[in-house]
C-alpha cells in the first residue's frame, strides 16, 4: 500500500534523474575498491571450448556482445584463458548472457568477506512503518576489475574471444566484493535506517517525515558514488514491502507467497538430490514452521549414508505437511531489544523444540532432531538440553537481556540450587549462568507451543495420582445397571492405588514419624505435610520403608513396557520426579545391577582394558623393591602372626620380617627404617617422611618404593649368617669379561680392596654436573657423580645434601 501519492515516485526521479537512467551510461568510475582474482599458487591458464547453442540464442549472444562492447564493459582478448558462454532466462522472459566460470572459480582463492545473515537484517526493523526498496541496475557492472586480472575473465563464443573490464556475473568472489563496496558507501547509515544485501537496498522509517529525509540521503549517496538504480524495480513509500523472499510490514515478517507458490506443484522427490532441493527451499523458511525438524525427520533420514532410497507413506505425509506449512506460515513479530523475552522449551525422544516470544507474540521457532548419543539421555537432561539449545540459537537476542524460560519439567526450576549434578549438567550450568534468566514451570497442557514439536504420548500407571478432569466429568455422567445373570462374574476385587498404599504405610514408619515431628519444630527444610497428613519432600511423596511398596515402584520403573530397562542414572532421574526415600539412588543402582535381563542383553560401552605393561628392569640392586604380606599364620610367643616379605626386583633376593596384623602404616615405616641397613640399602629419608604421616591404616598390600643404592653387595638373612656362592661371583666375572672385551672397561684387580666377605667399597670421585629439581614445596639440588671403579657413562644423580653429609671431602675443592 502506498502512503504517498503515486506522483511522488515521478518526483523522486525528477529530482534525481541521474540515479535512474534507462541503461548504464558508461564505464563505472575508478573507485577505491577494485575486483581482483587471486589464484591458487601454481595454477596454469584454463581454456575451455565454446558450447553449441541454437540459432536464436546465437543472435541474442551477438546482440549482447555488441552492447557490452559499445559500453566498454568487455573488449577483444588474446588471453590464454577461456570460459564458455551460456544463456539463462530472466523473470520477464528475456535472456541473459552468462559465462560458465566454474573452471576459473575452482582455482580462485575465496574472499572471506561475510555476507549478512537474512535473519539479522530483519531484527532492526521493529517499529518501522514506512518502507522503500531500491534495486541497482546491473549492479556487478558498476565495479571495475583490476587491470592485471582482466585476462582471467576471458570468455569464448562463436564470435571470438572477449574479456570483461567490469565485474561479471558468475565469478565466485563477486558477491563478497560488491557487499564490501556497498557497506563502505553506506556505512554511516547502516543499522539506522538502511538495510543492504548485495545490490538490494531497503530504507525503513517510523514516520513519513523521517522517511522523506532518509530516502533523500540514500539517493544523494548513490549520486555521489555514481551508482545507478533500475526505477521499474524500485518501490517507494509503502507499508508492506517484499524483500529477500519475505513480506515486511509494521505487523511483522511473513513468507512471500509468490516465492513458495511453486511448492504446491512440487513433484514427489525421486532421489536424494530431489529431497535436498525441497528441504533447501523449506529450510530457508524454517523459522516460520513450528516443529520443522520433527516434520522433516522421515525425509532427512533418507539423506544418511548407506541408506537405501525408499519413499514411504511417512515421507509422503511429511512432504505434504511441509508444503501446507509453507503456504500457511504465520506472521512473526520483530524483536524489541528493550523488552524482556520469553522462551518456551520442550523435549521428546524425537527432538528438541523451542519458541521465542515477546509480549505473547512469536518471534521465531527453532527445533532440531536428537543426535544418536542424546537419545540415551535421561528426561531431566533432555529437558535441560532444550533450554541450552534455545540459548545457543538465540544468543544474539538473549545475551545481556532479561528473559524467562518456561518448561514443563518442574525439577528444572531448582537447577541452580541442586548440589548433585553430573559433568554434563555442570557444563551446561556454566553456560546458563552467563544469561540473566529465570526458569519457570509451565504445565505440559499450557506449554502447547513448544510441546507440539514432537511429544510422544506416554502412559504409565506409576505416575497416575488422580484422574484427569475431563475423565472425571465423563465418569460422573455414567450410570450403573444390574445383570440378571451373574454367572459371568467370578470375582471382583478393588485394589488401592499406589498413592493410597504409600499414605497408609507412612502411618507406621518410624522415620517418617520423626520427620513429622521435625516439621512441627520447623527443623525439616524441604519437607511438608499436606491436608491428609501425608509427608512430602517438595513435590515428591515420601515412600515408607516397606519392601513390597519399594519393590513395586522399582519394578514399574524398570521392567514394564513403558520403561524398557533403563540404566541406573536414567531410572533414578525418572523416579526422583515423583518419589523420595533415604538411599533411593543406592537401591536403584543395586536393582539395575541385579537385573538378569540387563546383564545378558545390555551392550558394553566401557573401553576395553589395555594390555599389561611390564615394569622397567632396574639397573641397580635394591633400586626397586616389592612388598607383600603373608597373613593368617599361627601366633608366635612374641605375638607375631604375619610375615612381611621384601624382595629386590633385580636380584630377586627376599627378606622375611615378622610383623603383627595390628601394625599401622607408620609402624611398618618405622620398622623398615630400623632394618634397612641389613638390606644393604643406602640411607634415604623417604620412609622417614612416612613415619611422620597420620595412620594410613590397614595393610600395605602392594607398596613400591624406589631407593637409590650405591653400597657394597652382601646379603643378610634371618638365622645364622652364611655366605652364598664364591662360584656365583666367578661365573658372573667370566660372563662380564665376555661382554666387556675392551681392557679399559675392565677393572684392575689391584685397584679393588676386596674384604673378607667378598665385598668392596665404592665412593664418589668427581662431580660431573649439577642441576635443580623443583617440587611443589621446595627446590632439591642434585649432583651427577662419577663413582670409583666405574666409567663416566655410569655416573648417577644423587642429592647434594646427602653427598655433603657422607662425603664432605668431595666439595672441599669447590670451597
Amino acid at each position: 500500500m502506498l502512503l504517498m501519492p503515486q506522483p511522488w515516485r515521478t518526483s523522486s526521479s525528477v529530482e534525481f534523474p541521474d540515479v535512474f537512467p534507462h541503461s548504464l551510461p558508461c564505464m563505472p568510475p575508478e573507485r577505491d575498491i577494485e575486483f581482483s582474482i587471486e589464484l591458487v599458487p601454481g595454477t596454469a591458464p584454463i581454456y575451455k571450448k565454446a558450447y553449441r547453442i541454437s540459432g536464436v540464442e546465437l543472435l541474442e549472444v551477438k546482440k549482447q556482445i555488441d552492447e557490452l562492447l559499445e559500453k566498454g564493459f568487455i573488449r577483444k582478448s588474446t588471453s590464454p584463458w577461456a570460459s564458455p558462454v551460456l544463456l539463462t532466462e530472466k523473470k520477464d522472459g528475456t535472456l541473459r548472457m552468462c559465462v560458465d566460470y566454474r573452471g576459473l572459480n575452482a582455482v580462485t582463492v575465496k574472499n572471506k568477506y561475510p555476507l549478512p545473515r537474512i535473519e539479522d537484517l530483519f531484527d532492526q526493523l521493529k517499529g518501522a512503518c514506512v518502507f522503500s526498496k531500491i534495486d541497482l541496475r546491473s549492479g556487478y557492472h558498476q565495479l571495475r576489475i583490476r587491470p592485471s586480472d582482466i585476462p582471467k575473465t576471458a570468455f569464448i563464443s562463436r564470435y571470438g574471444l572477449y574479456e570483461y573490464t567490469v565485474m561479471s556475473f558468475g565469478l565466485t568472489n563477486a558477491p563478497a566484493f560488491f557487499m564490501y563496496m556497498m557497506n563502505s558507501v553506506f556505512m554511516e547509515y547502516l543499522d539506522k535506517f538502511v538495510v543492504i544485501f548485495i545490490d538490494d537496498i531497503l530504507i525503513y522509517s517510523k514516520t513519513e517525515e523521517e522517511h522523506e529525509e532518509h530516502l533523500r540521503l540514500v539517493l544523494q549517496k548513490l549520486r555521489e558514488h555514481k551508482l545507478y538504480a533500475k526505477f521499474s524495480k524500485c518501490d517507494f513509500w509503502i507499508e508492506e514491502v517484499k524483500f529477500l523472499g519475505h513480506v515486511i510490514s509494521n505487523g511483522g515478517i511473513a513468507v512471500d507467497q509468490s516465492k513458495v507458490s511453486e511448492v504446491q506443484n512440487w513433484k514427489i522427490p525421486e532421489d536424494v538430490k530431489g529431497i535436498r532441493s525441497f528441504l533447501g527451499l523449506a529450510g530457508y523458511y524454517r523459522r516460520f514452521i513450528e516443529g520443522f525438524s520433527k516434520i522433516a525427520k522421515p525425509m532427512t533420514a533418507l539423506l544418511e549414508k548407506n541408506i537405501k532410497f525408499q519413499w514411504t507413506s511417512a515421507c509422503q505425509k511429511a512432504f505434504e505437511e511441509l508444503k501446507k506449512r509453507l503456504t500457511t506460515a504465520p506472521v512473526l513479530t520483530f524483536p524489541d531489544m528493550h523488552k524482556p523475552f520469553s522462551v518456551y522449551c520442550d523435549a521428546s525422544r524425537l527432538g528438541l523444540g523451542c519458541v521465542l516470544m515477546q509480549e505473547g507474540k512469536v518471534i521465531a521457532y527453532a527445533s532440531r532432531q536428537l543426535r544418536d548419543h542424546e537419545k540415551n539421555y535421561p528426561t531431566h537432561d533432555l529437558e535441560l538440553a532444550a533450554v541450552v539449545h534455545a540459548l545457543k540459537v538465540w544468543r544474539h537476542y538473549l545475551f545481556g537481556q532479561k528473559c524467562d524460560i518456561y518448561t514443563d519439567h518442574k525439577s528444572l526450576k531448582y537447577i541452580f540450587t541442586q548440589t548433585e549434578l553430573n559433568m554434563r549438567q555442570r557444563r551446561w550450568l556454566e553456560l546458563i549462568k552467563d544469561y540473566d534468566l529465570e526458569i519457570h514451570y509451565h504445565p505440559g497442557k499450557a506449554n502447547v507451543v513448544a510441546d507440539a514439536l514432537s511429544r510422544k504420548s506416554q502412559i504409565s500407571l506409576l505416575w497416575a495420582k488422580e484422574l484427569p478432569d475431563e475423565l472425571a466429568i465423563e465418569f460422573d455422567r455414567l450410570s450403573l445397571g444390574f445383570l440378571n445373570n451373574t454367572e459371568g462374574t467370578v470375582s471382583m476385587k478393588f485394589e488401592p492405588t499406589l498413592e493410597q498404599e504409600i499414605r497408609k504405610g507412612q502411618l507406621n514408619d518410624e522415620k517418617i514419624k520423626e520427620i513429622k515431628e521435625l516439621i512441627k519444630l520447623d527443623k525439616a527444610p524441604g519437607f511438608r505435610v499436606d491436608a491428609d497428613g501425608t509427608v512430602w519432600h517438595g513435590d515428591r511423596i515420601c515412600v515408607p520403608n516397606i519392601k513390597s511398596i519399594r519393590d513395586l515402584i522399582l519394578k514399574e520403573a524398570h521392567e514394564t513396557a513403558y520403561s524398557i530397562h533403563p540404566g541406573s542414572e536414567k531410572m533414578y532421574q525418572d523416579l526422583k520426579q515423583k518419589f523420595w526415600w533415604y538411599g533411593m539412588k543406592r537401591e536403584v543402582a543395586e536393582y539395575v545391577a541385579l537385573c538378569d535381563v540387563c546383564q545378558r542383553v545390555k551392550a558394553e560401552h566401557q573401553k576395553p582394558a589395555g594390555l599389561l605393561q611390564p615394569l622397567k628392569i632396574p639397573e641397580w640392586k635394591w633400586e626397586e623393591i616389592g612388598m607383600d604380606f603373608i597373613v593368617g599364620l599361627p601366633r608366635t610367643q612374641s605375638g607375631f602372626d604375619s610375615i612381611w616379605v621384601v624382595v629386590d626386583r633385580l636380584t630377586k633376593v627376599a627378606h622375611f620380617i615378622p610383623v603383627k596384623t595390628t601394625y599401622s602404616g607408620a609402624k611398618l615405616a618405622e620398622l623398615y627404617m630400623s632394618v634397612k641397613f641389613q638390606f644393604s640399602i643406602s640411607s634415604t629419608d623417604r620412609w622417614a617422611d612416612v613415619k611422620n604421616q597420620p595412620d594410613i591404616g590397614g595393610y600395605v598390600e602392594s607398596l613400591r618404593n624406589t631407593i637409590w643404592c650405591r653400597t657394597p653387595l652382601h646379603w643378610d638373612q634371618p638365622g645364622e649368617k652364611q655366605l652364598f656362592g664364591p662360584g656365583i661371583i666367578e661365573d658372573a666375572e667370566r660372563q662380564l669379561k665376555k661382554c666387556l672385551r675392551v681392557p679399559e672397561e675392565q677393572l684392575q684387580e689391584d685397584e679393588l680392596n676386596v674384604q673378607d666377605d667378598l665385598t668392596y667399597t665404592e665412593y664418589p670421585v668427581q662431580i660431573l654436573e649439577t642441576a635443580e629439581r623443583t617440587t611443589r614445596n621446595r627446590i632439591i639440588k642434585m649432583c651427577k657423580v662419577k663413582w670409583s671403579h666405574h666409567t663416566a657413562e655410569e655416573a648417577t644423580w644423587e642429592r647434594e645434601d646427602d653427598l655433603r653429609a657422607d662425603y664432605p671431602e668431595l666439595f672441599a675443592s669447590q670451597s
